[in-house]
Parts: C-alpha cells; structure tokens; sequence
C-alpha cells in the first residue's frame, strides 16, 4: 500500500503526495453548485519534482519531515547532490506552492536542472464514489501568468489551475530564469544552472485554482508577489499559534497533526461561492468522502476546530445551520444540505445542539444563541424529536446507529443520553420548562429500561426494544464508555462501571483485550477502532489508550477507521479527517486532566 504525505488549507487539498518520489497524484477542492469535491488528477502523477544532472536524472530517496505537523518536505542525496522540496498550502491562499532547491556537494561543477513535470490526465467528481469528467478538457497559452492554464469547460467555465515562475510587471523583479514547455496535457517547467561545488540553485513554482482561467492564473500571482519566504513565515505563524504541546514528542506530533488534518479536511471552503461547510473528509482516500454527517462533523470534528480557531468556528456552525438544517437527523447530506442518504439517526438529531453547546462552553460567546436562523433550528429538532418519542416511556427511537448500521432494537441507551444533554439545552436557551421536564423523564426511563442484570451485575443495555428484548454491545462512533463525558453519571457510577468492565473484558468479542491494541471494535469494523481509543481517553483510560496510540502509525500518522490489533497499521477507513478531530480533542481533554 503506498505511502503519503499530506497537507493543504481551507480552499484547496493535496491528499496523496507519494512518500516515495514526492509526487503528487492530485489536488482537490470543494465545489459548492456541483455538492461535493472536486479531484484533479495525472497519471503517473500530476505533479512530479525531479533533480537532473546534465542528461541524467537523479533517483530520488526521500526522507520527510513536517514542520509545525503540517508543512511536509523531503530531502533527497544522490551522486553527490543534495535536492529538497516543500509543499506549501498557505491560510487563506487559493493554491499551493512548491520551492525546489538544489546543492552541488561534489567536487566537481555541473549543470543541474531541478524542476516539476506531469500530465493532467482527468478531473474527478467526488461524494463517496468518484466519477470522471469524461470531456471538456482544454489548456491554452494565458497571458495572465505568461505560461498555460488548464481548464475545464463543458460550455461554460467549471474549473482551471495553473502554475506560475516569473512576472513581468512594472516594478518587479521576479525572474527566476525558469524555462517550461506543454504538449497538450503535459508540461515540464524547470531551471538550469552551472553548480560549482558548494553552490546553491532554487525555483519556487506556485500553483493556483479557480472558477476560470484569470482567477486561477491570478491566485498563482498573488502568491509569487508575496513570495515563498513571506507566505512561508505567516503560515508557520498561524500554525505555531494553533499547536499544543504536552512534552511529549510522539503525542504531541499525533495531536497537532490530527487537529490540522481535521481542520482543514473536515471543512473547508468552496471554490465557486466561497463558503465554509463541513464534511466527512476532503481526501478522496476516505471511503465516504467530500459527504456531510451531522455526528462526524459536529461531535468529533467541530470540537477540535473550535478549540484551534473560535471565529472560523463560529463562521462553520452559521453555515451548518444555515445550509444542514433543514435536514438535520438524516443520514448523510451533500455539503449543499440536501439529502444524500435517507435513514433517521437520533445521534445525528442531538449532534448539532451539543455542538453549541461546546462553542459557548469553550469560546465564552453566548451569543450566537440568539442568531434568528439557529433558534429556528433549535425548534425545528424539538419537533423532530417529539416525532420518535415512545408513546409511553420517555424514549426515543432511532432508524440506524451510530454506525450507520440498522438497528436491532430501536431505542439505544447512548443516543437517548444525547438526547437528556439535548433537551437541557434546548429548556434553558429556549426558556422551555417542558424540556427541562422531558429532560429528566428521559434519564428516569434509561435507569429504569436501560439498565438490566447479566452475570450478577447491573449494566446499561446498547438497545431495547420496550417489549423485554435487549442486547449487549457497543459502537466507538457512539460508545456506552462517553456516558459520563456527556454528563449522564459519574465514573464512580456502579452501572457503568459493570458495563464498560463487560465490554473492556476478554469475554466481549469486540474488545480485543488479549492484544497489543487492547481497543474496542463493532461488526461494522471489526478491528480496534479510532474512535474507541478516543473514547478511552476521555473515559478513564487515557494512560492505557496513551500506551495503544504509541504503538499504532493509523494512515501514517493520520487518524483511520480502525487498526489492525497486533501492528496498529490501518484496516480501514484511510485519512477518516472528522476522527482525526475528536482524536485532537480527546488527548487535548486527556492531556488537561493529566
């Protein structure tokens, strides 16, 4: 299985730069009018740096490192040269640059040339599946950046990206002495120096993306008129003031990494209308991506990216409630908000009243409570919720858990916490007695229906169905363990205590107790999971999940599905960017505590 780096920033992603040889397979973005993702791809690749000595090119044999987690580089030595490479996505840029450099540690002088080649051989429409674009492809000579400009067009003007090396306007002195040529989708674009032995070269080439091919050519300008250095420095700036450090090296390296990865693949903002929205993740390598889960986005990741950034969060939860709101509690969405899978979830009903809750808990800022949009919503999921309450017993039914799986009994102890967390929330914003009463009815009738006698012990039930049937079990994306997280009992609570013993213990199938990786599964993924190693540590485990994530390289430092229980290498679910956020958040809660 090949091995990536990766990074990007809110407009645009680079998902799968080969650890190999540094190419790069594609670039993606967000594309609001077409309700997914976007993916420009090439074959080998669409980018590819090279170092190249008279008429030989050098073999490359990389070896990476990331500043502040996010900006990944590679330096490669061979024949006697030294050649590095930085992949660069700043904040708030539309595009990406890469800065190659080159040094002759021989004793001789040569000619070098270090340069980028590649071929765009097609684009992807992505939202779980991905389908090409079969025509419409063009690339002509622009005089907005001097060079070409690759386009789409199927009649009108879809998207287009193109690099840029040189500007010729009043005033600038930007000549790199870069060279470059294109036959039809491929190009080369390159510098060619003299090395004496000691002596240094280097080429920044900047690429930018757009609706068409002034704007894509002009964001790739932009760009090279900062210059590398000055866009270098603020995107180190941005991250420094957004990492968190603990003292430990390897923690510290899976938390940072994972909150960027979460901040910028589980949101992100569209080329075309320029809004914020959320999804599951923007990689192409995730099985569900560029798609929008209530649960994923607003449970896991919205509480990492809260604590890295509360005025791009607050700016996220607008746009959540503006655009998911009408279908909040549906199984999946496209990130337009219409419906992509049908199904009811209750987890994902209560997922975005829990995450106001933690913007105001963690930003201070009660206000956006009284923003009209949100209020509406907020009445819109009591009405919703009184549709799945039991007819009797405070209880409400879901159509799939957690997991997205069907459900065997209907009412599950886990989501009805969320909705007792919910429905407090709602009765004090709100002003509704009734829901602080319907609150507490629903936390009587989880004791009193939940809560059944196995082996001589007392243990809350995954689900019942009210009729006498229950069943033991347990899902990480939404884990028995979190009961005391959300505030339903204490950690001392004897209850809980039996049931998170029962489904830790060798005797529970899922648990994986006899293994390295000692963490929780679901027939889903039956393999330790993420997510419950998330749970752990925000559960009264921290030291013994701490230990599972030490062992573990997930999607090569980035968080998965599930991991194998002897290695810890991914099983399933590759670059899961809204795990990554609550994987963040979890060891950040962790860490405090600790």
């Amino acid at each position: 299985m090949p091995v990536y780096q990766i990074t990007g920033n809110e407009y645009l992603s680079l998902p799968a730069i080969r650890e190999s040889d540094g190419a790069v397979e594609s670039i993606s973005f967000l594309y609001m009018q077409l309700k997914g993702m976007l993916e420009v791809t090439g074959t080998p690749a669409l980018i590819a740096p090279y170092i190249q000595c008279g008429a030989k090119r050098l073999p490359l044999n990389p070896v990476w490192e990331r500043q502040h987690c996010w900006i990944p580089s590679f330096t490669s030595v061979s024949d006697g040269f030294s050649f590095r490479c930085t992949y660069l996505s700043p904040v708030g840029e539309r595009g990406f640059g890469m800065r190659l450099e080159a040094e002759n540690q021989s004793a001789t002088a040569a000619s070098v040339a270090i340069g980028l080649d590649g071929e765009w051989t097609q684009t992807l429409h992505t939202v779980n599946e991905s389908i090409p674009l079969a025509s419409d492809r063009m690339v002509k000579a622009s005089g907005w950046n001097h060079m070409f400009v690759f386009q789409q067009v199927p009649g009108l003007p879809l998207m287009a990206f193109a690099p840029i090396v040189g500007d010729d306007q009043p005033f600038s002195e930007i000549d790199q002495g870069a060279e470059w040529s294109q036959h039809d989708f491929s190009y080369d674009i390159h510098k060619t120096t003299v090395l004496q032995p000691g002596q240094r070269m280097q080429l920044d080439v900047f690429w930018g993306v757009g609706y068409e091919e002034v704007a894509a050519s002009t964001s790739a300008k932009e760009m090279l008129r900062q210059g590398f250095d000055a866009l270098y420095a603020r995107a180190c700036g941005w991250l420094s003031e957004r990492e968190r450090r603990s003292g430990d090296e390897r923690i510290d390296e899976l938390l940072n990494t994972n909150l960027f990865f979460a901040f910028f693949y589980a949101s992100g903002r569209t080329v075309d209308t320029e809004e914020l929205c959320m999804m599951t993740s923007r990689s192409p390598r995730y099985y569900v991506s560029a798609a929008y889960w209530d649960r994923d986005s607003l449970l896991w990741a919205f509480p990492a990216i809260v604590q890295a950034d509360h005025a791009y969060a607050r700016e996220l939860l607008l746009s959540v409630f503006q655009r998911q709101g009408r279908n909040f509690g549906v199984h999946s969405r496209f990130i337009d908000g219409t419906v992509l899978e049908p199904g009811f979830e209750l987890d994902e009903l209560c997922a975005p009243v829990i995450a106001l809750e933690r913007y105001v808990a963690i930003t201070g800022d009660p206000s956006i409570l009284n923003n009209a949009l949100i209020r509406d919503r907020l009445e819109s999921i009591l009405q919703k919720l009184r549709m799945q309450r039991h007819p009797t017993a405070a209880l409400y039914a879901t159509f799939l858990q957690p997991t997205d799986d069907l459900h065997r009994y209907p009412y599950l102890t886990y989501d009805n916490v969320l909705v007792w967390r919910a429905l407090r929330c709602l009765g004090e914003w709100l002003n509704r007695s009734d829901c602080l009463a319907e609150a507490e009815a629903v936390h009587a009738a989880i004791l009193e229906h939940c809560v059944f006698a196995h082996e001589g012990k007392r243990i809350f039930a995954w689900s019942v169905d009210l009729c006498g049937q229950w069943d033991i079990y347990d899902e990480p994306p939404g884990s028995l363990q979190l009961l005391p997280f959300y505030g339903f009992c204490p950690m001392e609570d004897e209850v809980w205590r039996n049931t998170t013993a029962l489904i830790r213990s060798p005797s529970y199938g899922l648990s994986f107790a006899n293994h390295p990786i000692a963490e929780i599964g679901c027939k889903h993924a039956p393999h330790p999971w993420v997510l419950s190693m998330c749970n752990s540590l925000i559960s009264g485990h921290a030291q013994e999940a701490l230990d599972h994530l030490r062992l573990t390289t997930m999607d090569n430092g980035v968080a998965c599905e599930s991991v194998h229980e002897d290695t810890g290498v991914c099983t399933t679910g590759a670059a899961f960017a809204t795990c990554a956020g609550f994987l963040a958040f979890a060891l950040l809660e962790a860490l405090a505590s600790c």
